[in-house]
């Protein structure tokens, strides 16, 4: 993967830097004392001395020269390990041909980081790896991170741990969720899903900068290269966070649709400027996408400027869906309009058994890294106190595997995309997606990959290849129209047999989480021309509030009966059943879950390895 823009040109710049910063990692603890160049420091130091294309001998005589000598060659970063008085480092820095000399003193190795708890320069589910093998890093020290550019998160919610606690970084939206009733948790994350998606997107230490001043560990001119720091594809932009899953994960179609619809409503709302739509959501629709209404949801905001990132889905081991019919993908990814996103394998380049594909008339548009990714977690929620998931990492962090990472991942993309291309439309960015992703593994990521081919045995299943910001496709006027639908299907099937339960009492049919009736036919005229939301009422409801308090959405009371006429109550889903939801994933420990209940969800796999 190329790590800054002049390396598309030339990848053993890009491969040599990285090399040299995994080597200070190995030879080196925490952050080193500088080297003096006091002349009263004439004892002899180690250090590790890094020459320029063919200059190792010269470095090698000017070392000499200044009476010190190599201790051993380290031809993986054309340079060596020496010893040489003190007094004399500044004046071999300074020898042409030199490009640096840093300490290699005789400490513990610090492959992992301390701060991070991994290894990111060897552990391909860091976002450090991630962000090289997509062509990220080549975006940041180009200037594009997102700035400027909102991405909508509709999820489990947004909790601020570190890394996602920046003034401003998030901007809570209404809270649509089972949870709205208390308070103490409108918007947050108590299941653990969304947050780890949106640190993927724009997650930031607030330590990392754009600055590489005094930065030994960054891979190319910006700052946020710095492979101590957790940095998220885009970190600087914008989340808007919209809340759907409550604390136990659970989510009806109908509370999505409307979350859709609130986020195409309100994108350039004054202050905001949302063109990215993250949905790491998918259930198998037993009805065409032309008439599904999750579907039209989803191809109404694409239509209305805003590009819908949805996952592929995560049932790729299953040859036909509940009907017998071959499997496409989840829905909405399924409509041939928006960009539908699976999953490669960093480690093998092949796509893992889990990742929907398709069909032939719909594959995934691109696949992005989808195994062992590594994320911000949030300690104590649902996810955390699994006793099955293994999968923490340090103290801030969880490991995870699922398209609904890839597709968090891709957004991260689109939104440099949109930062680069501000007027774009969402056809010219998907037409430029497709034609820059790469069929074979960049040369500059890791070497046992350079090169490999994507998919090599399902070549098909990784659509156009693996999203990749490759700054040589330049974007281009669209040509064609959209494929057309009507949105005028049923809820039922958009289920896809997974439904909430109250006391027993499934949600299906034709109604919402409040028991009103839903007309998917009268949505529809609704959703064309965005007016779906009236205030804060949705389909003859109260959801929320009426505007915006500030920095966030304003909240209400729920005073409705729920569709098994109960009571909203502050408390009311503490013991709530699920029947097996579809938030595209498999399980927390690598397993398959299996069953129908909460002891089977469906969010994303998280594992330890």
């Amino acid at each position: 993967m190329t790590e800054d823009a002049s390396c598309l040109k030339q990848p053993g710049v890009g491969r040599a830097r990285r090399l040299a910063a995994v080597a200070a990692a190995v030879v080196a603890v925490g952050v080193a004392p500088a080297l003096t160049t006091d002349a009263a420091a004439s004892a002899p130091v180690s250090v590790v001395v890094m020459a320029g294309p063919g200059a190792t001998g010269t470095a090698e005589t000017a070392l000499i020269g200044l009476g010190g000598h190599v201790t051993r060659p380290l031809g993986v970063i054309n340079g060596f390990a020496a010893d040489i008085p003190g007094s004399a480092v500044g004046s071999l820095a300074a020898v042409p041909g030199v490009t640096s000399v840093t300490p290699d003193r005789p400490m513990r190795p610090l492959s992992i980081v301390p701060a991070l708890g991994y290894d990111p320069s060897t552990d391909l589910g860091s976002m450090s790896q991630v962000s090289q093998f997509v062509g990220a890093q080549s975006a940041w020290a180009a200037g594009l991170t997102g700035q400027g550019v909102d991405v909508a998160v509709i999820d489990t919610g947004i909790t601020p741990v570190p890394g996602l606690d920046a003034p401003g970084k998030v901007i809570n939206g209404p809270d649509l969720s089972f949870d709205e009733g208390t308070p103490a948790m409108t918007s947050l994350d108590a299941y653990g899903h969304g947050t780890f998606m949106a640190s993927l997107i724009a997650g930031r230490d607030d330590t990392a900068s754009t600055s590489v001043a005094g930065c030994s560990t960054c891979l190319n001119t910006s700052g946020y290269s710095d492979t101590t720091k957790f940095v998220g594809i885009a970190p600087d932009a914008r989340l808007i966070n919209v809340k759907v899953g409550a604390a136990d994960g659970s989510a009806d179609v109908s509370q999505v649709i409307a979350a859709i619809d609130w986020v195409t409503q309100h994108a350039h709302d004054p202050g905001l400027n949302i063109r990215v739509l993250n949905l790491s959501f998918g259930t198998q629709s037993g009805q065409d996408w032309t008439l599904d209404p999750l579907a039209y949801a989803a191809d109404q905001a694409w239509r209305h400027g805003i590009v819908v990132v949805a996952s592929a889905g995560n049932d790729g081991a299953a040859a036909v869906d509940q009907n017998g019919n071959p499997l496409t993908l989840a829905d909405p990814a399924y409509d041939p309009n928006v960009l539908a996103v699976g999953a490669v394998d960093l480690a093998t380049a092949a796509i893992p058994t889990f990742a929907q594909h398709g069909t032939s008339q719909r594959p995934v548009d691109v696949v992005t890294p989808g195994t062992h990714i590594i994320g911000l977690r949030v300690p104590g929620s649902f996810i955390d106190t699994l006793a099955t998931n293994t999968g923490q990492v340090g103290s801030r962090f969880q490991r995870g595997s699922g398209t609904s990472e890839s597709a968090a991942i891709a957004s991260g993309l689109v939104a440099l995309l949109a930062q680069e291309y501000p007027t774009a439309t969402p056809d010219q960015l998907k037409d430029l997606i497709d034609k820059s992703a790469t069929t074979k593994m960049p040369k500059a990521a890791a070497l046992s990959l350079a090169l490999r081919q994507v998919a090599k045995d399902k070549v098909s299943y990784a659509g156009n290849g693996m999203m990749f910001f490759d700054p040589s496709h330049k974007l281009k006027q669209h040509t064609g129209s959209l494929a057309a639908a009507t949105g005028k299907g049923t809820l039922e099937a958009s289920r896809g047999g997974v439904y909430v339960a109250d006391t027993g009492v499934n949600l299906t049919g034709e109604q919402d989480s409040f028991g009103h009736p839903f007309s998917s036919s009268a949505m529809a005229i609704l959703e064309a021309s965005a007016t779906s939301w009236t205030a804060g009422v949705w389909n003859g409801n109260r959801w929320t509030g009426d505007s915006w308090a500030g920095n966030r959405w304003s909240t209400a009371a729920w005073t409705a009966s729920d569709w098994a006429g109960n009571r909203w109550t502050g408390n009311r889903w503490s013991g709530m059943a699920w029947d097996g939801n579809r938030w595209t994933g498999s399980g927390w420990a690598g397993n398959r879950w299996t069953g129908t209940t909460w002891s089977g969800n469906r969010w994303s796999t998280y594992s330890s390895t």
